[in-house]
């Protein structure tokens, strides 16, 4: 279904051609192959945990003002006072109208909360380097213990019933709850999970327990099935139960206060041990994910602060004071030896200067860009090879918005690469490729196990590099064999202060939304075709990115409902014309002005279910054409908020059709600053 009704001329080609306007290196056949690739990765639902983060910006703290939260005196109560007035009816129509008086308070009361909102925006900074002078919070919450099962919940091994120890149990556990997945029927993950399994076990379960294939552990997998089934066929009581006590950690645990202002903390529970999934075909699938515990726990809060108490008979690895840092608690995982975090919600001050920072940063780079791009073009021609690789990828970090490629160690991860670890094997050259000259085919796993396919026409002098970097090279060889990332983001940072290769992505990705919305928004549109055309416009920031995703298995079963809505109200729409059409052939006969009223009634039920039926077919569109982009990346990550915010100034968009309430939360620096004029 490519578009229907209104929008049914507006073709998938035109938006090709559109986009590769404004995206003069990604061809009509690069944007083909990118958005009809059938991604074969399929994401999973897991426990989220704190993204890791390799260093901390030194910039990115505010100065805030030691001042208390003011509470609004509460209305005194004017009971009394009522009452001895109450026996005249003026006194009767003074007591109705305070009566009335707490009912408007309520209505205003959000938007009291709302001018109370800590605006940290317009404060001062702290002096480089410093992120808060006061943090005190509570802890993690750690995973709850494990519940042996049931007696009557069985395990079988070669078709006998066996009891497990309760170390073995638990992670016999993890494997049964996971056994109709598409993981469990991986040698990989098997193969690593009863490696690990094994170490839990007892010696005498070790003797017995020889082969993953003789074990049975349906029964186990039956019983979860049926808590899971059982959970979902609860009462309101027990969920309300469930829902009190995740409000009551949420208050307690879900909160710090950092400089005298109560902030939200991101993720403050530690995730359960289970087994290892990785993106991809992750080498350590099915590996086990040990239970952390409060000895592994790194807590970090201020000196004059309440340290937080670690559970009854335990304590914590460490207790640091170090206010150079942005995290709360810290601790090592043992699959990859990763550090993770628990860190601040993204509407902190924290987070939202640092995002704040990173697109003036971005910013800063459009100052600058056009001198960097002549000196990579002139750096083709050095007699230097490590010059000419890193002006290359340079090219194409800045062009295709590639990602620059972190090292990694030998099987450690899946084989994903950027653009420095490009290999021989993932590059194709043509000469000339459907009508277009030195056309660069590319072909490899990026971020999260994403393949990037794209076949895109560069300029001479690259295409002729990239056979001189190819010589007498093997498919397996690296493609760049004179650079890697601490190499390019070292001669970034001479080019400019802060930049990096990201830097690039978030540049290219702002400008191209900017430009973008400045040519696909009709001043004429409605708010529904508005929005369709700002979706379009993030969609080619998103192709930029290669920023897919599988198609959601609810999605035909969604399309075909949204049809049956459409077919309905077009049904609706023909039964108002046609009362209108009657209506006024008996205003025609009447001439009365009952009549003429009826006409403009009908009228105006035409034009609403016209509006309701544009409505619907602009959301069949954008579903459609949304089938295979994630939107959602761009748009949090790497596209200047502010350029949203003032696209919905200048044009009467309600923030909230562009922005859910979290994000206004994360974003609410940009829509406090951004005027309907404001340029990236």
């Amino acid at each position: 279904m490519k578009g229907t009704g209104l929008f049914a001329s507006s073709s998938l080609d035109s938006e090709k051609r559109l986009i590769c306007l404004t995206l003069p290196n990604l061809s009509v056949a690069g944007f083909q192959e990118t958005s009809s690739l059938k991604v074969e990765l399929c994401f999973f639902a897991s426990f989220c945990s704190p993204p890791r983060i390799k260093d901390e910006p030194d910039d990115d703290g505010f100065y805030a003002s030691p001042k208390e939260d003011s509470k609004p005196l509460k209305r005194p109560r004017e009971d009394d006072d009522i009452l001895l007035i109450l026996q005249d009816s003026k006194a009767k129509k003074v007591k109705s109208k305070d009566k009335k008086v707490p009912e408007a308070d309520k209505r205003k009361k959000p938007k009291k909360e709302e001018e109370q909102k800590w605006k940290w925006w317009e404060e001062e900074r702290y002096p480089e380097g410093i992120k808060w002078k006061f943090l005190e919070h509570k802890g993690p919450v750690f995973a709850p213990p494990y519940e042996p099962l049931p007696e009557n919940v069985k395990f079988y091994y070669d078709g006998k019933v066996m009891k497990l120890s309760t170390k073995a149990e638990e992670v016999a556990t993890f494997f049964a709850k996971m056994l109709d997945h598409e993981y469990t029927t991986k040698e990989i993950f098997r193969k690593n999970f009863f490696k690990d399994w094994r170490k839990e076990m007892t010696s005498e379960e070790k003797s017995t327990i020889t082969s993953l294939s003789k074990c049975d552990f349906t029964h186990m997998s039956q019983y979860f099935k049926a808590q899971s089934e059982a959970r979902k066929q609860m009462s309101k009581e027990e969920k309300q139960k469930i829902k009190e006590e995740n409000e009551r950690l949420l208050k307690e645990y879900g909160y710090c206060v950092m400089d005298n202002h109560k902030e939200r903390i991101a993720n403050f529970k530690i995730e359960p041990p289970g087994l290892f999934r990785g993106r991809g075909n992750h080498p350590k699938m099915g590996m086990l994910k040990r239970r952390i515990m409060p000895e592994d726990i790194i807590i970090n809060c201020s000196k004059d602060s309440k340290i937080p108490a670690p559970p009854p008979g335990h304590k914590w690895k460490e207790v640091r004071h170090d206010n150079k840092v942005t995290w709360l608690v810290s601790w090592t995982e043992n699959i990859q030896g990763s550090i993770k975090y628990i860190m601040l919600n993204p509407s902190s001050r924290i987070k939202g200067e640092k995002d704040w920072q990173k697109y003036e940063t971005a910013r800063r780079l459009k100052k600058c860009v056009d001198k960097i791009r002549n000196q990579y073009r002139e750096d083709w021609k050095s007699k230097e090879m490590k010059v000419r690789q890193r002006a290359v990828a340079l090219y194409f970090i800045d062009k295709l918005a590639l990602r620059a490629g972190n090292e990694k160690e030998e099987g450690e991860t899946a084989d994903t690469v950027g653009c420095c670890s490009l290999r021989v094997e993932h590059i194709k050259l043509h000469p000339e490729l459907d009508g277009q000259e030195y056309v660069v085919e590319f072909d490899f796993l990026g971020k999260d196990s994403i393949r990037y396919y794209n076949k895109v026409p560069v300029e001479k002098r690259v295409f002729k590099n990239l056979q001189l970097f190819m010589e007498n090279k093997q498919p397996e060889d690296d493609l760049f064999d004179r650079l890697n990332t601490s190499i390019l983001n070292k001669h970034l940072q001479d080019l400019m202060e802060g930049l990096t290769a990201k830097v690039f992505r978030t540049y290219n990705a702002s400008i191209t939304l900017q430009q973008q919305l400045k040519e696909l928004t009709n001043p004429d549109d409605n708010i529904p075709a508005k929005i369709l055309s700002y979706n379009r416009a993030n969609r080619a920031v998103a192709i930029l990115c290669n920023h897919q995703r599988a198609p959601p298995k609810t999605f035909e079963k969604s399309m075909m409902n949204l049809q049956s809505k459409i077919d309905a109200k077009k049904e609706q729409l023909a039964d108002a014309r046609r009362e209108l059409k009657s209506a006024k052939a008996d205003a025609k006969v009447r001439r009365d002005e009952k009549s003429k009223k009826t006409v403009e009634s009908k009228k105006k039920a035409v034009q609403r279910i016209e509006e309701q039926l544009m409505k619907l077919e602009v959301q069949a569109t954008d579903r459609e054409e949304n089938k295979q982009i994630a939107l959602g990346t761009s748009k949090l990550n790497y596209l200047d908020p502010r350029i949203s915010v003032a696209w919905c100034k200048k044009w009467g968009i309600p923030i909230e059709k562009i922005y859910n309430k979290t994000q206004r939360e994360k974003f609410a620096w940009a829509i406090d600053m951004a005027e309907e004029d404001y340029e990236f």
